[in-house]
């Protein structure tokens, strides 16, 4: 069997990568351009893919193809319709980054709040030093507890991030994205409510129909002038251009963004050149990815090769 990983580039350096030759024969590439697509899956029966696009057009020149393993959880790099029509399995792999995204939520978070950039620099330069009393008061920050976090999407990771906030004292409400999500451990707020009353919004839904640009010029103006937006799910549920705008125009106090509309960001994205960037703290899409997570992840895709084979004995 022949298994082609096609961006082996975006696990990583992790210990367990090996374990995909128990399968048969291995083929990696660090990334494959459309222009490499074809040649590389053309005697391919399994191909592993995290974002590279696997077309019907990719499908139809790929003619031994019997699984396509997406080592992420999101299917939209896949055409799933046409996949099914050919009798080409497709698994992804769910819940093996819940405790990585919901960390790196609230780095985004306190780091937009205790300003440890600045507060570090200020040190080392030799601003304390100088300093005639014992402290430092020119960035003031407020305390989590009895602030309100507005979540939208609460799926596991939103779950994660709801018991974190729990236990820095905070009140959690949610929106669901979906519509379909009843969860009553927290109140569940239609989403101008949510908006208009979080001193924090954290997006933890996935990019659907439902969601792209939800959150326009007019929603974030809904948010206080004090609230900080994060989004550590999917680029394009917020429009950037309009958040960059609100930043500008001091409509909400700050942004944390660890994903984009286009990644990696393009040099020309307006969130680059906000006139007051310590507004903003911008990740290259990594709270997915600490040691453990990407360990999990490709402990999970072999256990869906491995399912396949059982099913198709």
């Amino acid at each position: 069997m022949k298994i082609v990983f096609l961006d082996v580039s975006t696990m990583g350096n992790i210990p367990n990568l090996a374990q995909l030759k128990r399968f048969g024969e291995l083929v990696t590439f660090d990334t494959t351009s459309p222009n490499q697509l074809e040649e590389r899956i053309r005697e391919a029966e399994i191909i592993i893919t995290n974002k590279v696009v696997i077309s019907r057009e990719a499908m139809d020149k790929a003619p031994q193809l019997r699984l396509i393993c997406i080592s992420a959880t999101g299917t939209n790099n896949v055409d799933m319709a046409y996949a099914a029509q050919k009798g080409i399995a497709v698994k992804n792999v769910i819940g093996y980054s819940t405790h990585s995204v919901a960390q790196v939520t609230f780095t985004l978070i306190l780091t937009l709040l205790n300003h440890p950039s600045y507060y570090d620099t200020f040190v080392k330069s030799g601003g304390y030093a100088q300093s005639p009393i014992f402290t430092h008061l020119d960035r003031p920050f407020w305390q989590l507890p009895g602030k309100r976090l507005g979540i939208i999407g609460l799926g596991n990771i939103g779950k994660q991030v709801a018991i974190i906030a729990k236990a820095f004292g905070m009140e959690v409400v949610y929106y669901s994205a979906s519509g379909h999500n009843t969860d009553q451990t927290y109140e569940r707020l239609d989403l101008d409510e949510l908006l208009s009353t979080s001193d924090i919004v954290s997006i933890h839904a996935p990019l659907s129909d439902k969601t792209a640009g939800l959150l326009d010029y007019d929603k974030i103006c809904r948010l206080k002038p004090t609230a900080l937006l994060i989004n550590t799910s999917r680029g394009g549920i917020i429009r950037e251009a309009d958040l960059a705008r609100a930043l500008n125009e001091n409509r909400i106090a700050g942004a944390g963004l660890d994903v984009f509309e286009q990644e990696p960001i393009l040099p020309s994205n307006p969130l680059l050149s906000i006139q007051e960037p310590d507004k903003l703290v911008l990740f290259p899409h990594i709270a997915w990815a600490s040691i453990e997570a990407r360990t999990l992840l490709m402990d999970k895709v072999c256990q869906n090769i491995e399912a396949f084979q059982r099913e198709n004995k």
